[in-house]
């Protein structure tokens, strides 16, 4: 099989693409026919040597979709289509960087539906983050204001649909002004331009401050998303665009506003039950939520593609195809 490998951190040049053999899968571990995976931040961070814990070489991606080649336990038919993320994968044992990988039987979550590969490659992650973040992190009503910090992420742009959706007010924040009017087909009710500090525009669009804040920059914007915040409001901070982990010199009591309240979301740690997947998949073949697909790729292809995603160029998704 084909894997694009790393063998050490640093730029996208250091991917090399070989053959390895067939990997047998053994106990409670299935052997995954990858269709389409898409690419995370996470895995930038992960290749930059950010990701702690994790030992090169390594084949990294973190999601996949695909069909069952070989399930020992019987459990899986050959063929059947599943979908996977998290878990370990591309950072405790090999990921989705390949043509084929092992992964445990408990990541599996089968489906059926009749989108196209690469379109389903965009789900797993994106929507799981966005679902996790939305209602068990923030817990979304209907009639409720909304500020997501990054925009023009795909999780940004599946997240304003969704909340648009859900009777939601969205305020979503982008650092390139040519990328509002996309920002503002996708459902969001106001744009701002983001130079780091967005509480003074926030709070002119409402003076009391918003009921919720999903925070995808990470730590460099957390603080004045807070701010933007109504008393009893809550941030759910679920990315780390900024390629940021940490605050230094963390003061909870002068960094969060009184009343207001922060959770993060990590799909790592809560996923969504395989019913969730499926009902989304349905809603998509329905047209009724657009998912925010901006590049697809091919395996050779993944030093390109990290290329354009380090760019911050994307709007939407970036999908490989092996």
């Amino acid at each position: 099989m084909k894997v694009a490998a790393l063998y050490q951190a640093g730029g996208p040049e250091r991917f090399v693409l070989e053959e390895r053999p067939l990997p047998t899968p053994t106990g409670e571990w299935v052997l995954v026919k990858v269709n389409a995976f898409g690419l995370n931040r996470s895995e930038l961070m992960t290749r930059k040597g950010y990701s702690l814990g994790v030992q090169f070489p390594r084949v990294l991606g973190i999601e996949c979709v695909g069909e069952v080649e070989h399930d020992p336990s019987g459990h899986y038919e050959k063929g059947q289509p599943v979908m996977a993320l998290m878990g370990g994968m591309g950072r405790d044992f090999d990921g989705s960087y390949a043509e084929y990988t092992l992964l445990p039987k408990g990541l599996l979550h089968p489906f059926e539906s009749t989108l196209p590969w690469e379109t389903l490659g965009a789900i797993p992650e994106m929507f799981q983050t966005v679902y996790g973040s939305l209602y068990p992190a923030l817990g979304i009503q209907p009639g409720e204001t909304l500020l997501i910090r990054g925009g023009t992420s795909s999780v940004g742009m599946l997240a304003t649909q969704l909340a648009h959706r859900a009777g939601l007010t969205v305020v979503a924040t982008t650092r390139n002004s040519q990328k509002e009017k996309a920002i503002l087909d996708n459902g969001a009710t106001h744009v701002l331009i983001d130079s780091g500090q967005v509480t003074e525009s926030v709070r002119t669009l409402f003076p009391q401050g918003i009921d919720k804040a999903l925070e995808l920059v990470g730590t460099a914007t957390l603080h004045d998303s807070l701010s933007c915040l109504k008393p009893g409001g809550t941030a759910c901070m679920s990315g780390m665009l900024a390629e940021s982990w940490t605050i230094s010199d963390f003061a909870p009591m002068e960094y969060i506003p009184a009343t207001v309240r922060l959770t993060t979301y990590d799909s790592g740690q809560i996923t969504s039950p395989t019913s969730v997947f499926q009902d989304f998949i349905r809603q998509v073949e329905a047209g009724q939520v657009k998912l925010p697909v901006s590049r697809t790729f091919r395996l050779e292809q993944i030093a390109e593609a990290h290329q354009f995603m380090d760019s911050n160029l994307a709007t939407g998704k970036l999908v490989v195809l092996p």
